[in-house]
């Protein structure tokens, strides 16, 4: 689904960003903006800004700040597709889509049409368990035995379904109706040999747990028996508006707690993260029946840069990390921390804060395994390392692991740990691994030797500018290398120019600024997008034409399909206003597009450099500012220590190629 940039302004210019995030922050007028406490970190006093002129939020503490979309998508947790189609509902705007026939603009409308009904129908249910669940004394006394308190039942919506086979005729007066079945509330079977048709309710007798989209719409439940009968969890089926694959228990109610507590728990049932919240631990979240899918992961990243799996300690908890471990390596970046928690065998979370106290619970958790670790421990299972054969064989069980994760500084050093387990040279294993795939040796696989300037190029390297011609050739190099491989990965010996080594020649054409450079590298590796702030993305997409139109549609593109290779991104850029120029971009490349584990540190000093000169602005407005302002004066502290860290970053930086 492909949203025109027109309607997307048009859009923005409808919605009042102080409305939008009003509903979710208590604001307070303060000069010619709103102010209030920053949803997205812990303070005292508030430093988030909401301005109604320039329909912008930014926060003087943790950099935040965006429009009325990217709002619902970081404080939420919804995509952009998600909050644009859930803005457009709020003001009352119909989504165009130009590139769908009519048929499929009419079955798009009646999807949408059913799935809000569906949620209408469960969030009726949802009110009749908890009327049920009052009525019921040994419901609530079960609760009570569990630990829980009205407050934390009340937050999660927790109800009871009747032991009645029809209970929710009473609240449906038609109880034939098909939405019943399709929400899959009511289960319809036909005897052998009979006509008639058979209805009954799914959930009887069970506490029933709502499950939340991240707009806090019921989308399903899960029901639980209060004795040990079997199955003693029962999930909503798969329907339009629930699949087990994509949601999580408990996410809406931890998404503040997320942010606050800096890291989210991923536990493997509804009464571990009701408990956990009881407990002191509102972060926590859980898989519904299913092994964790890259989705959830995925989901979960939305919220905070650092996940725990947490699991028994048991052999099928094992399994379970397993398959969350294989979930979770395309997503481990090096800014982000994944970790896995194995509890003693006779415990769960729930048992073991209540045995051992919630420091201790909390100790557990800061000393998870992190996914590093159990990647090595999961690549030697099985494994005799003191034979030629184990040790092969570890190789090959860590080839598909390594190869899912993304390119970077974590991805290198699990290389060199694994190249020393197998006892190869890691620039072997990797151009082991490379042959194996038909691929080149990859970038992570380069030996850290190689002279750093030069080392994300070619041995053979042609510096040239379209036009240039003959003169091209005075910018040739080569290089050789003189020595061998000695011992685990050293290298003895150094390379040698046949030529006098150049100066890179300055850039000319198209790729002569910073923002350039920066759009360059992330149509070359979109994936980039993800590991950068909150405080790039604003950067960016703020950029002046032609630069943050192709950036903001960049960021739509990523969260409506993922990261996308240029090839991709190429089909779908016609139409776009500055089409032209991102192809001048791209084609005009005067090297060839280095790997993405390479071309993350460059794209990275590029962004600290602009966003000091972005810094060294916004410091002049607040000192001119704080004659009249006292708060002014705080915020230019806080943007001279900003400066200061960027400066402190760049001075150590390599020198930008110009």
């Amino acid at each position: 689904m492909a949203i025109p940039q027109t309607f997307i302004q048009e859009l923005l210019s409808r919605v009042d960003v102080v409305e939008i995030v009003g509903r979710y922050v208590p604001l307070k007028k303060g000069g010619a903006n709103f102010m209030g406490l920053c949803p997205f970190h812990g303070e005292k006093s508030p430093s988030f800004s909401v301005s109604p002129t320039k329909q912008f939020y930014h926060c003087f503490g943790c950099g935040k700040s965006g429009d009325a979309i990217r709002f619902l998508m970081d404080h939420a947790g919804m995509t952009f597709i998600e909050a644009v189609t859930d803005l457009a509902q709020q003001y009352g705007m119909q989504i165009p889509e130009d590139d769908a026939s009519p048929e499929d603009r009419a079955r798009a409308q009646e999807q949408r049409q059913k799935q809000n009904t569906l949620t209408d129908v469960l969030e009726k249910a949802g009110e009749a368990y908890r009327r049920h669940l009052k009525d019921s004394p040994k419901a609530v006394q079960y609760l009570k035995g569990r630990g829980l308190s009205g407050r934390v039942a009340k937050q999660f919506g927790l109800g009871y379904a009747p032991e009645g086979w029809r209970s929710l005729a009473s609240v449906f007066p038609h109880y034939d109706d098909p939405l019943l079945v399709e929400s899959g509330l009511v289960i319809t079977h036909t005897e052998d040999g009979a006509t008639e048709e058979k209805r009954y309710d799914r959930f009887r007798d069970r506490i029933m747990f709502p499950i939340r989209n991240i707009k806090g719409e019921c989308i399903g439940f899960g029901g639980r028996v209060l004795g040990d009968e079997k199955p003693k969890y029962l999930n909503s089926p798969e329907t339009p508006v629930f699949s087990k694959g994509r949601e999580l228990y408990g996410l809406f109610e931890a998404r503040n707690a997320l942010r606050e507590q800096g890291y989210v728990l991923v536990t493997e049932g509804y009464m571990d993260v009701v408990a956990l919240a009881q407990l002191g631990f509102p972060n926590a979240v859980a898989t519904l029946g299913t092994a964790c899918t890259a989705e959830h992961v995925h989901k979960l990243f939305r919220f905070t840069d650092a996940v725990v799996f947490s699991f028994d300690g048991d052999a099928a908890g094992r399994r379970a990390a397993r398959k969350a471990l294989d979930a979770a390596l395309p997503y481990a970046t090096d800014v982000r921390s994944i970790k896995f928690l194995f509890l003693p065998a006779e415990h769960d979370p729930d048992s073991f804060i209540r045995a051992h106290g919630k420091d201790a619970f909390a100790q557990y958790v800061g000393e998870a395994t992190p996914l590093s670790r159990f990647l090595l421990e999961a690549a030697r299972e099985g494994c005799d390392l003191n034979t030629a054969e184990g040790r092969a064989h570890l190789a090959s069980n860590a080839k598909p692991l390594w190869a899912l994760l993304p390119d970077g500084a974590l991805k290198l050093q699990l290389l060199g740990e694994l190249a020393t387990q197998v006892q190869l040279p890691s620039q072997e294993l990797g151009a082991l691994w490379a042959a194996g795939s038909g691929n080149k040796t990859p970038s992570a696989a380069r030996h850290s030797s190689e002279p750093d300037d030069y080392a994300d190029h070619a041995t053979a390297t042609t510096w040239a500018h379209p036009g240039d011609g003959e003169a091209a050739d005075s910018w040739k190099s080569k290089r050789k290398w003189d020595g061998k491989w000695e011992g685990k990965g050293k290298w003895e010996g150094k390379s040698k120019w046949e030529a006098k080594r150049p100066s890179r020649p300055p850039l000319r054409g198209p790729l002569a600024t910073r923002a350039d450079h920066a759009t360059r590298i992330l149509f070359s590796h979109s994936a980039l997008w993800e590991t950068l702030t909150q405080e790039d993305h604003h950067l960016l997409c703020e950029l002046p034409a032609p630069h943050g139109p192709l950036l903001a549609w960049l960021e739509a593109q990523l969260h409506e399909h993922g990261p996308l290779p240029w090839g991709a991104l190429k089909e779908a850029l016609p139409g776009h206003t500055e089409e032209a120029h991102v192809l001048r971009l791209m084609v005009h490349a005067p090297v060839p597009l280095e790997p993405a584990s390479e071309s993350a540190p460059e794209l990275r000093d590029l962004l600290n450099r602009m966003l000091l000169v972005q810094i060294e602005k916004q410091k002049d407005e607040a000192s001119a500012a704080a004659a009249s302002d006292p708060s002014a004066f705080a915020r230019y502290r806080e943007l001279d220590e900003r400066w200061r860290q960027l400066k402190q970053l760049i001075s150590f930086a390599p020198p930008e190629k110009q």
